[in-house]
């Protein structure tokens, strides 16, 4: 059982409901479950909207996270309603499964390699979308300096938007099939910090060295700018419903990748690997590789 919520990060209340129940389902799926037996809708109607905005606001938010719900082959149950300054919304998610039907997250072994399902960069993505439209000083100079276009930077919100609304269940469903030994999802504390938090849950003395970065296209290019840093290259930037973060034998790492990108139609990536260390250090080594993803 996982719980979850998300606050406004995109201009419309559905996309919102839909991205908040991704969030939720995401840390069931990273154990290798495919299947949410319920869900219950924890959610905050805005206090400061007029009666006809919130109505809306809210009716759209509830329709966008049912609708994730029914594409995960589950539905709300239940849950809270509460008056906030902020619209906000996530919930519960639970399911009851035996031994064998999901993956620990302590099992890494030495030679795994590790696999991530989405791009990084929605923080960037989101912040960059939000520069452009209040047209602040920070989007002004990113224009000035020809580092971003205006259709570059909405191909980038566009991209991030759909990969967070995009459900893990095909990635999670997979896990057990293809020999998984360890996972969790990439969120809040970036990808370097939950490769660290992974590893020290190892029952062995593994740590992680990861050498690919894939990007949503031209966000490491906003990164490396200067304008504001995200983090992003150092592994810090947080995701908003992120991928997985797998651990598995690399022969099964590559028929995973190959029938979840049949299956979601998006490609996953083979970004690192796990070593011997009894210090359980998670890093990005020096010679990283960033990839464009478009």
């Amino acid at each position: 059982s996982t719980t979850d919520f998300f606050f406004p990060l995109v201009d419309s209340p559905y996309l919102q409901g839909r991205i908040g129940a991704a969030n939720v389902l995401s840390d069931l799926y990273a154990e290798g479950v495919g299947d949410c037996d319920f869900v219950l809708m924890l959610l905050a109607a805005c206090r400061d909207m007029t009666e006809d905005e919130r109505t809306i606001c809210t009716k759209e938010m509830v329709k966008g996270f049912n609708d994730a719900c029914l594409e995960a082959g589950t539905s709300v149950s239940g849950g809270q309603t509460v008056l906030n300054p902020w619209p906000v919304i996530g919930g519960v998610a639970t399911t009851i499964c035996s031994e064998g039907e999901y993956v620990k997250s302590d099992g890494a072994q030495v030679g795994d390699v590790v696999v991530l399902t989405k791009p990084l960069g929605t923080q960037v993505a989101v912040n960059v979308h939000e520069w452009r439209v209040r047209q602040t000083p920070k989007w002004q100079e990113l224009s000035k300096r020809n580092i971003i276009s205006l259709e570059q930077a909405e191909d980038m919100m566009h991209a991030a938007v759909c990969s967070m609304s995009r459900l893990n269940r095909h990635a999670g469903s997979l896990m057990v099939k293809h020999h998984a030994h360890a996972g969790t999802d990439v969120t809040g504390f970036g990808i370097l910090g939950h490769a660290q938090n992974l590893m020290d849950n190892q029952a062995a003395e593994v740590g992680m060295e990861i050498h690919t970065l894939p990007c949503i296209a031209n966000t490491s290019k906003v990164e490396e700018s200067g304008v504001l840093d995200f983090r992003l290259l150092k592994g810090y930037s947080a995701e908003t419903s992120g991928g997985l973060m797998i651990c598995m034998k690399e022969e099964d790492a590559v028929a995973y990748c190959k029938e979840l990108e049949d299956i979601d139609e998006e490609p996953a990536w083979i970004i690192g690997r796990v070593v011997e260390d009894p210090n359980r250090k998670a890093s990005i080594v020096d010679d990283f590789k960033t990839l464009e993803v478009e």
